[in-house]
């Protein structure tokens, strides 16, 4: 059967894929449902047979992660609701004392408030790293940073506003035994990652955008997994005789019951993820055409091969809100107005309050898809 999905609900219009993908692999509710419908049984937590095919499949699915991640270490993956449970992992460990920060000038609000409640509790302080223009980090000017005192390092390897591309591996390579966090909210499954090549430290993932599965569904690499503590507690199947925590990977870092169902999803969006309908150079000229609009201006990595399939646009007068409505309305496009919880990355840009109208394609989109987008972008601001 095909992993196609039927795009008969809009799915061609549909380019908020920055939040949550749509349509998924036609797959990934099948999956889903033959758990809920089929299955039943949960993971770790018995011997009979219905659980030790969850149990299969979930680690299954831990493997395709770490394939996807470039790492020989699947047992140091562990799975959680969001890349914001992840990310709050690794921070409030790392930082438990105190310490100082340093932070990309693109990152979203789930590193900045975790790191901005730390701040108020008097346990850190945070510093944006060096820019260019486009948010990029300036890798000369930070590798000639101090860096005494610095606890942790967070970078968002994709914006989620203008599609930037952090250069992931000078930034660890300048780091030398500081740990790196790396965001790949956006990134994992629509770029080459290799977590082991570029020495990462810790890596937050989530399921639900450019991996294309279910919402729910995330997780953390850890390199040295010895140096967190969980930012949960409870039962995991494991080492029941004792109150505290085992220490023994995936069990510290996944109590309670998880979302069985969504990654048994995960797993099939990962089997059938689809060839892209369109080529990097149809996303590249729509970006080209978006530049061409009057009153439009573009926000983006200055050179293309540091830009992910995300860009946002603003106009002159027009505000975001009214841009949004209009393609809604007029052309049923669904698209993403504001400052996507990435106040930091506006402030940057220079878009902040108001914010941007945010694209971004899936690999369901063709090129055609991607014209008719600019095509109605032109006729909003031409009412």
């Amino acid at each position: 059967m095909s992993s196609t999905p039927d795009r008969g609900i809009n799915g061609s219009r549909y380019f908020d894929n920055a939040g949550t993908s749509f349509p998924k692999p036609a797959g990934v509710s099948r999956a889903m449902a033959r758990y809920l419908d089929d299955i039943g049984g949960t993971y770790g937590r018995g011997a009979y047979p219905r659980a030790l095919t969850v149990s299969r499949t979930v680690e299954s699915a831990r493997d395709r992660v770490a394939e996807v991640l470039g790492t020989k270490l699947a047992d140091n993956i562990v799975f959680a609701p969001n890349a914001t449970f992840a990310i709050n992992t690794v921070v409030n460990s790392i930082l438990y004392n105190s310490g100082k920060v340093l932070v990309s000038p693109l990152e979203h609000n789930a590193v900045m408030r975790p790191l901005a409640e730390l701040r108020r509790l008097g346990k850190l302080d945070f510093e944006v790293l060096p820019w260019r223009e486009d948010g990029i980090i300036d890798i000369e000017k930070f590798e000639a940073m101090p860096l005494l005192g610095v606890k942790l390092v967070v970078v968002n390897h994709q914006s989620n506003v203008n599609g930037a591309i952090q250069p992931i591996a000078r930034v660890k390579a300048a780091l030398g035994k500081i740990p790196l966090l790396v965001d790949a909210s956006q990134s994992l499954g629509s770029m080459p990652f290799t977590a082991d090549d570029w020495d990462l430290d810790f890596v937050a993932f989530t399921g639900h955008k450019s991996l294309l599965g279910p919402t729910g569904t995330g997780g953390l690499f850890m390199r040295n997994p010895g140096v967190l503590s969980p930012l949960v507690f409870g039962g995991t199947g494991s080492a029941s005789d004792r109150f505290e925590m085992p220490e023994t990977l995936p069990d510290r870092f996944e109590a309670g019951t998880g979302n069985i169902a969504g990654i048994f999803g995960l797993l099939a969006a990962l089997d059938e993820k689809p060839r892209s309908r369109h080529s990097k150079n149809d996303f590249f000229q729509m970006v080209e055409d978006l530049r061409g609009i009057k009153g439009i201006s573009v926000f983006s990595a200055i050179d293309f091969s540091n830009q992910g399939e995300v860009v946002s646009v603003a106009h002159d007068h027009l505000d975001p809100a009214q841009i949004g409505d209009r393609l809604a309305k007029d052309f049923g496009i669904d698209v993403r107005i504001g400052l996507h919880c990435a106040p930091l990355a506006h402030r940057t840009l220079g878009t902040f309050p108001q914010g941007t109208v945010r694209f971004a394609p899936s690999p369901y989109h063709c090129g055609e898809d991607l014209s008719a987008l600019v095509d109605a972008l032109k006729e909003v601001i031409r009412r």
